[in-house]
Protein backbone atom coordinates (compact mmCIF):
# COMPACT_ATOMS: atom_id res chain seq x y z
CA UNK A 1 0.00 0.00 0.00
CA UNK A 2 0.74 3.54 -0.64
CA UNK A 3 -0.16 6.62 1.51
CA UNK A 4 -0.41 9.92 -0.14
CA UNK A 5 -0.53 13.09 1.81
CA UNK A 6 -0.91 16.92 1.33
CA UNK A 7 -0.57 19.17 4.19
CA UNK A 8 -2.41 22.29 3.83
CA UNK A 9 -1.60 25.77 6.41
CA UNK A 10 -5.09 27.37 6.53
CA UNK A 11 -5.68 31.04 7.33
CA UNK A 12 -7.14 31.09 10.87
CA UNK A 13 -10.98 32.28 10.42
CA UNK A 14 -10.92 29.81 7.06
CA UNK A 15 -11.60 26.93 8.27
CA UNK A 16 -15.06 25.96 7.01
CA UNK A 17 -14.82 27.50 4.30
CA UNK A 18 -11.62 25.02 3.52
CA UNK A 19 -13.53 22.21 5.00
CA UNK A 20 -16.42 22.60 2.74
CA UNK A 21 -14.31 22.95 -0.79
CA UNK A 22 -13.54 19.36 0.17
CA UNK A 23 -16.67 18.43 1.15
CA UNK A 24 -18.75 19.67 -1.80
CA UNK A 25 -16.12 18.58 -4.83
CA UNK A 26 -16.61 15.57 -6.89
CA UNK A 27 -13.30 13.75 -6.02
CA UNK A 28 -13.39 11.24 -8.92
CA UNK A 29 -11.59 8.36 -6.80
CA UNK A 30 -14.24 6.20 -6.78
CA UNK A 31 -13.74 4.79 -9.89
CA UNK A 32 -10.00 4.98 -9.95
CA UNK A 33 -8.26 1.65 -9.95
CA UNK A 34 -5.94 1.39 -6.88
CA UNK A 35 -7.91 3.42 -4.49
CA UNK A 36 -8.12 2.63 -1.20
CA UNK A 37 -10.05 5.30 0.82
CA UNK A 38 -9.45 9.25 1.27
CA UNK A 39 -9.38 11.14 4.77
CA UNK A 40 -9.20 15.01 5.90
CA UNK A 41 -7.68 15.62 8.78
CA UNK A 42 -7.50 18.68 10.68
CA UNK A 43 -4.47 19.11 13.23
CA UNK A 44 -3.55 21.73 15.25
CA UNK A 45 -4.36 25.44 15.37
CA UNK A 46 -0.97 27.37 15.47
CA UNK A 47 -0.85 31.36 15.28
CA UNK A 48 -1.06 31.92 12.00
CA UNK A 49 -2.53 28.87 10.93
CA UNK A 50 -4.63 25.30 11.38
CA UNK A 51 -2.87 22.55 9.78
CA UNK A 52 -4.80 20.19 7.10
CA UNK A 53 -3.61 16.91 5.53
CA UNK A 54 -5.63 15.21 2.57
CA UNK A 55 -4.90 11.35 3.29
CA UNK A 56 -5.13 8.93 0.28
CA UNK A 57 -4.38 5.34 0.91
CA UNK A 58 -3.75 3.40 -2.72
CA UNK A 59 -3.22 -0.26 -3.10
CA UNK A 60 0.35 1.21 -4.61
CA UNK A 61 2.48 3.82 -5.10
CA UNK A 62 1.79 2.97 -9.49
CA UNK A 63 -1.62 3.07 -8.75
CA UNK A 64 -1.51 6.85 -7.20
CA UNK A 65 0.99 7.55 -9.74
CA UNK A 66 -1.32 6.25 -12.77
CA UNK A 67 -4.44 8.60 -10.87
CA UNK A 68 -1.75 11.79 -11.07
CA UNK A 69 -1.36 11.31 -14.72
CA UNK A 70 -5.24 10.85 -15.57
CA UNK A 71 -8.44 12.92 -16.63
CA UNK A 72 -9.91 11.92 -13.19
CA UNK A 73 -7.06 13.68 -11.40
CA UNK A 74 -7.29 16.65 -13.70
CA UNK A 75 -10.98 17.06 -13.10
CA UNK A 76 -10.89 16.26 -9.50
CA UNK A 77 -8.33 19.17 -9.51
CA UNK A 78 -9.47 21.60 -11.78
CA UNK A 79 -11.17 24.69 -9.92
CA UNK A 80 -8.06 23.74 -7.13
CA UNK A 81 -6.60 27.39 -8.08
CA UNK A 82 -9.35 29.32 -7.01
CA UNK A 83 -9.10 27.95 -3.05
CA UNK A 84 -5.18 29.83 -2.71
CA UNK A 85 -6.68 32.75 -0.38
CA UNK A 86 -7.70 30.07 2.32
CA UNK A 87 -4.46 28.78 3.05
CA UNK A 88 -0.82 29.77 3.32
CA UNK A 89 1.69 28.87 0.73
CA UNK A 90 1.52 25.89 -1.33
CA UNK A 91 0.61 22.61 -0.23
CA UNK A 92 3.00 20.22 1.08
CA UNK A 93 3.26 16.60 -0.61
CA UNK A 94 4.54 13.34 1.61
CA UNK A 95 4.36 9.95 -0.31
CA UNK A 96 4.85 7.00 2.25
CA UNK A 97 5.19 3.08 1.25
CA UNK A 98 3.39 1.28 3.70
CA UNK A 99 5.99 -1.35 5.85
CA UNK A 100 3.59 -2.62 7.93
CA UNK A 101 -0.04 -2.36 8.76
CA UNK A 102 -1.63 -3.95 12.22
CA UNK A 103 -4.99 -4.59 12.13
CA UNK A 104 -7.83 -4.72 14.75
Amino acid sequence: MYIAMNRFKVVPGSEDAFEQVWKSRDTHLQQVPGFVEFHLLRGPQKEDHVLYSSHTVWASQQAFEAWTQSEAFRAAHRSAGNNRPLYLGHPEFEGFEVIQTIGK
